[in-house]
């Protein structure tokens, strides 16, 4: 039902796809390079002159760049990465936001054989140090307005760092910039192979601080298939153009749309804008977006205008979809007002692109999640891996050896172990599989928070919390929410002789937001004289959210 029986041998060679009878593999060379796969396949004598990236300034104006000049500029920053001492295998934190500098310093960080540290600048100071100190990164790609709030606690927020270069600096600190000229002609790059580390991503899990995802080359490779379903097998028209708010440190900016857009040989337009609907209509209209990656959030949000054409002249063509649920109302005014086609798909960081859709291929079903994508071996199983009837609840999971999984958990190995049942990898989500092979998402088996198509850890927000001298005890949980899927809702036991007010409200959602991230701050705090204890000693989250859900 997947509709690829109808494709060639050519075009699904083109999709690293080869026929098994009625099954598909996914082909990953053993020399795939995330390089190779992007820039490196597009500096030909015509590939080269096209437009690779465009950054809209806050005051308008535009800076364009060719795959040439992204290629003279990635290979003079990875010549003066190497004069530092760095190459195959050593963490380059990448902090420069929704720039340019951040896709030139990925091709960079390629030609040295090193891995990129993919880290948000939503992230507080103390997000930040913990990314950088559990990774040991001695060297920081930043912006002037990202690092000035931390220039002063630089030293004892960050002792690893050795070397830090600012885009735009005015304190001591070198100017990127500068490193992005001059490309010497003698540089002879490092290229490591499929299976080598290349990316390390930073997520929240159910538990602790943000646990390191390392993946290999081998995940675009792996992605490509999924990537072209999902974009209607329509990334190379002539006319596409790609765009994405979501921030490049993470899956959905960087793997589903930046890296897409470049194995396409297209142009990505970027932004260091704050989304709101109004100014996401005018920009896409004014660089003529076809392709976008949107989160279910920012399509709702762009849904409370009712007729987008009326009011804007829009290309848009392609949504795909991720990161929590999209209800099957906003699917409709996708394709009804906005004139799009919006395919969703399903995965986590650790292993993406499991589940989706492709309209090109198979019809879509309202509300459901999809089918297996090809390539993967989904089922839904029971609490002891056994697979459940269809039409019955069960956790998604996958083959342990999935082609899209990572390499593993830096510094975690107890932490990969939890993602093992038996043969399986697990997701911790719950769906229903239907008699035509459809899942439909029935939400988290564990504690885990998906907000607004962020991934939300409730244990670091409340070791946050409690850093904060009113808080004694507590609990954090995903609350439902129409808008964002869930929001994060805070319970706190106060400390002796403090009481629960709106000020103290707003106090504790800063503390967060400043240490943490915005995204991560509690949209609401409840003040509770005690909590239900499990038979372990914990905090009973499941009876909160329960009470939040009747």
């Amino acid at each position: 039902m997947n509709g690829l029986d109808g494709l060639s041998d050519e075009q699904l060679t083109a999709l690293n796809l080869k026929r098994h009878n009625d099954t598909y593999e996914i082909v990953i060379p053993a020399d795939a390079n995330i390089y190779h796969m992007t820039l490196g396949r597009h500096l030909d004598p015509v590939s080269s002159a096209r437009t690779a990236i465009s950054l809209e300034e806050q005051d308008g104006s535009l800076t364009s760049l060719t795959f040439a000049e992204v290629e003279d500029a990635a290979t003079a920053l990875a010549a003066h990465l190497r004069t530092l001492g760095l190459g195959r295998g050593d963490y380059v934190g990448l902090h420069t936001g929704m720039r340019h500098e951040t896709a030139i310093a990925h091709m960079a960080v390629c030609k040295i054989g090193a891995v990129a540290v993919t880290l948000s600048q939503l992230y507080g100071p103390d997000t930040l140090a913990h990314a950088l100190n559990d990774c040991r990164a001695t060297i920081l790609l930043t912006t002037e307005s990202a690092w000035a709030p931390l220039r002063d606690r630089a030293t004892t927020l960050f002792p690893h760092l050795r070397y830090i270069l600012v885009q735009g600096s005015t304190g001591d600190e070198p100017d990127l910039s500068d490193a992005l000229t001059n490309p010497p002609a003698d540089f002879v790059p490092e290229y490591t192979a499929a299976d080598e580390p290349a990316l390390l991503m930073y997520t929240s899990g159910s538990t602790g601080m943000p646990k390191g995802i390392l993946h290999g080359h081998r995940i675009l490779a792996a992605y490509t298939p999924s990537i072209n379903l999902f974009f209607n097998l329509s990334m190379t028209e002539e006319d596409a153009v790609y765009w994405s708010p979501s921030d490049f440190a993470w899956v959905g900016g960087l793997l589903d749309l930046l890296f897409p857009a470049w194995l396409a040989g297209r142009p990505i337009v970027t932004s260091e804008a704050r989304f709101r609907p109004d100014w996401a209509y005018a920009f896409m209209a004014r660089h003529k977006v076809t392709h976008t990656f949107l989160a279910p959030t920012a399509i709702k949000r762009l849904a409370q205008t009712a007729d987008p054409h009326a009011e804007y002249d829009l290309a848009r063509r392609v949504i795909c979809t991720g990161g929590e649920a999209l209800a099957a109302d906003t699917l409709e005014w996708a394709e009804r007002a906005l004139k799009v086609t919006c395919n969703e798909f399903y995965g986590m960081t650790e292993v993406n692109h499991l589940i989706g859709n492709c309209a090109a291929l198979f019809p879509r079903r309202a509300g459901s999640m999809g089918l297996a994508y090809p390539g993967h071996d989904v089922h839904l199983v029971d609490a002891d891996g056994k697979e459940v009837a269809r039409g019955e609840p069960g956790e998604v999971v996958t083959r342990a050896d999935s082609p899209t999984r990572y390499l593993g958990y830096l510094n975690n190995p107890e932490k990969e172990a939890e993602l093992r049942l038996g043969p399986w990898m697990r997701t911790h989500d719950l769906a229903v599989r239907d008699a035509d092979g459809y899942f439909w998402y029935k939400g988290r088996s564990d504690d885990l928070i998906k907000s607004s198509g962020f991934r939300i850890g409730p244990a670091e927000v409340e070791e946050c919390l409690l850093a904060h001298p009113a808080v004694a005890e507590a609990a954090v949980i995903g609350k439902p929410d129409a808008e964002r899927g869930q929001i994060v809702k805070a319970f706190i036991r106060l400390a002796k002789d403090r009481t629960g007010n709106d000020e103290l409200t707003t106090a504790l959602q800063t503390h967060v937001r400043e240490r943490l991230a915005g995204y991560k701050s509690p949209r609401e705090i409840a003040y509770v004289d005690g909590f239900e204890m499990t038979s372990s000693g914990k905090i009973n989250r499941k009876l909160l959210r329960q009470a939040e859900t009747g």
